[in-house]
């Protein structure tokens, strides 16, 4: 069949978004409307990926930067769909008579891989093909044309603005995906007119001069509407991420993965569960988050960029929130957080470790069996094994002007309400006295304490508030 090469149009301004974000770039699941389409589009195998970009270029062609292999085209002015591929013709192959070019759209980002790979595979790579639906309400989009007879054969395509108070009752209409050979590709695209109501060039019109030429045009019937929904406003992007969700709600179920409602979780990036994993209500999962079995998540925690052992239990309203998909936010088998706890960046829990209410730890390390379970603060520290960090206490990590390593050797005892002034070690079986400040090293086995001593005024009166006389009226 020979190449496939994918055009994607990303040219639009997106008025009805009412946004300064051009419209490819808003987020479904977390990641930009385009960023779906050129995930399938290289799931396809395809050989090129043309973007045609127009308002906001600058900005979509920064966003994805991060996949150098695309080739941009500037559509400016645009002047329609067949204008916008012309445009990116000059990245397509002038001379290669094998393959084929497929068209798809930066707006349409829950287009379905095994959908694109049965439509490619009606054209054969030869034959101009069409992705179609069936709508009961088809406004606003260009309808079948078909012979009456004659095994009912594509006629061509009438957009709504030019089509007739009898063609606008036709209900299979064409969805803006399409497979162009590549032998007639650019000399189609050079005889494109721009004789209608919008004065634009159709890239439908291709479909009149395949018939002209007396070229069979194939379709491929599409079965969920929801895989050609296009973004064109706020609310329609809302219940397109309601329907990704949901099919995303499903995969996990299928999997094994118990959610207390389906209805009720935000995947926004990828989200990989063993069997047995429980979610509850209202939670969110970013960037790259991994659930071993077992692993059981409280209502409304929010999830990003981390990796929990089997049988980790996370209590509601836990955050947790790793710097990238690269650098995951560890946490060790049969370990507790929560509730209303916060890991951040750079936090690595051995297994068993309870993080409980308002602690937060950050770019820390955390033993097997240590314990922060009430209202503490561990920044820029490394706790060994059967730690007990007691309510209250903190490290002080920041001298105003750099960060300071606190070191917290195995079996230390840190009382409750103490201050560690790092750089400093507290060393293996030490005990620090509650309300302590630490700003020295410790002995081995040691309690370490700084209090100031007690002192007891007898019969102390607290001050009075001052009488104040009311002005008489």
């Amino acid at each position: 069949m020979g190449g496939m090469d994918v055009v994607i149009m990303a040219a639009g301004k997106g008025t009805r978004m009412k946004s300064r974000i051009p419209k490819v770039l808003h987020a479904l699941g977390g990641v930009a409307l385009i960023e779906h389409v050129i995930k399938v589009s290289q799931a396809l195998g395809a050989r090129r990926q043309v973007v045609v970009v127009g308002h906001g270029s600058q900005q979509v062609q920064a966003a994805l930067a991060q996949h150098p292999s695309l080739l941009f085209a500037l559509q400016e002015p645009q002047l329609g769909t067949g204008h916008a591929v012309q445009t990116a013709a000059q990245h397509l192959p002038l001379l290669t008579l094998a393959g084929c070019t497929l068209v798809l759209s930066g707006d349409v980002p829950l287009i379905g891989l095994p959908t694109l790979q049965d439509l490619v595979a009606a054209s054969a790579g030869e034959h101009l093909t069409l992705l179609t639906l069936k709508m009961s309400n088809p406004k606003g989009y260009g309808r079948i044309l078909r012979h009456p007879e004659e095994g009912h054969r594509v006629m061509g395509i009438v957009e709504e603005k030019d089509a007739t108070p009898l063609e606008r009752l036709i209900d299979e209409v064409y969805v803006g995906v399409m497979v162009i050979p590549n032998a007639r590709l650019h000399r189609w695209l050079s005889a494109l007119k721009n004789n209608n109501a919008q004065e634009e060039y159709y890239l439908t019109d291709l479909v009149a001069m395949a018939v002209g030429e007396g070229l069979e045009v194939h379709t491929h019937a599409c079965a969920d509407p929801t895989e050609v929904a296009g973004v064109n406003d706020p609310e329609q992007l809302a219940q397109l991420e309601r329907a990704y969700q949901g099919k995303v709600a499903q995969r996990l179920m299928r999997a094994g993965v118990r959610l207390a409602d389906p209805a009720r979780i935000d995947v926004r990036g990828e989200l990989e569960a063993g069997e047995d994993v429980e979610i509850d209500v209202g939670c969110v999962f970013e960037g790259r988050v991994v659930l071993e079995a077992g692993v059981k998540i409280g209502a409304h925690c929010v999830i990003s960029n981390a990796h929990l052992s089997a049988d980790v239990v996370v209590k509601p309203f836990t955050h947790i929130q790793g710097e990238s998909v690269s650098a995951l936010i560890t946490v060790g088998a049969a370990s507790q957080l929560g509730p209303y706890a916060r890991l951040r960046a750079g936090t690595v829990l051995g297994a068993e470790v309870h993080i409980g209410n308002f602690v937060e730890i950050k770019n820390s390390t955390l033993g097997v069996g240590s314990k922060a379970n009430h209202l503490a603060y561990v920044g820029d520290a490394q706790l060994g094994d059967r730690v007990n960090y007691g309510a209250g206490s903190i490290t002080a990590n920041y001298d105003g002007a750099n960060k300071h390593k606190t070191v917290i050797e195995d079996d230390v005892h840190v009382g409750s309400n103490s201050v560690l002034v790092a750089p400093v070690t507290i060393a293996q079986g030490g005990t620090v006295g509650a309300g302590s400040v630490i700003s020295k090293n410790t002995q081995a086995g040691a309690l370490t304490l700084t209090r100031a001593k007690t002192i007891s005024l007898a019969h102390w009166s607290r001050p009075q508030k001052k009488s104040t006389n009311k002005a008489s009226s």
